[in-house]
């Protein structure tokens, strides 16, 4: 069996966010990979857990975390199907994330270049490098036929 792919990495994360979208939470998906394998797993679920810290991000890394046994990551990458927010960036940082990988960017709380850049701030002492737009229409579009369901929900309620 050939290794997985940025590509297959993605395509498991865009699963994971259609669960999200299914049970009524933004449609963002992560996983966690290291050495070629999956060690984590998450998608957004604030709402359902009344935690405004359960980004699919956060929910990965607690995942991956508690699969190796240490809250530090190092080695591994994470594929998100959105650009990561300031708070699941930090925890990126401090998980010492080396690599993360996005599909649609995030105009308003992207913070991997969108609205600023955080992995390229010399004073924050850890550096993952950053890959954006893999996938990007197929995530982008899973984002917005969401929220375009949404308005035709409240415009018709």
């Amino acid at each position: 069996m050939p290794p997985m792919t940025d590509i297959d990495f993605m395509s498991i994360a865009l699963d994971l966010a259609r669960t999200a979208g299914s049970l009524g939470e933004v449609p963002v998906g992560a996983v966690v990979v290291k050495d070629g394998e999956i060690v984590g797993r998450g998608y957004n679920q604030p709402i359902g857990k009344h935690d405004p810290t359960a980004h699919a991000e956060v929910m990965a890394l607690r995942d991956a975390a508690q699969k190796l046994g240490n809250y530090r990551l190092p080695g591994c990458t994470l594929y998100v199907t959105l650009e990561p927010c300031a708070m699941c960036s930090g925890a990126i940082m401090h998980a010492r994330i080396g690599r993360v990988v996005f599909g649609a960017t995030d105009p308003k709380t992207g913070v991997a270049g969108s609205v600023i850049n955080l992995y390229t701030e010399a004073r924050l002492n850890h550096h993952a490098s950053i890959e954006g737009g893999l996938m990007a229409g197929e995530c982008g579009s899973l984002l917005s036929s969401f929220f375009a369901a949404r308005r035709n929900k409240t415009a018709t309620a």
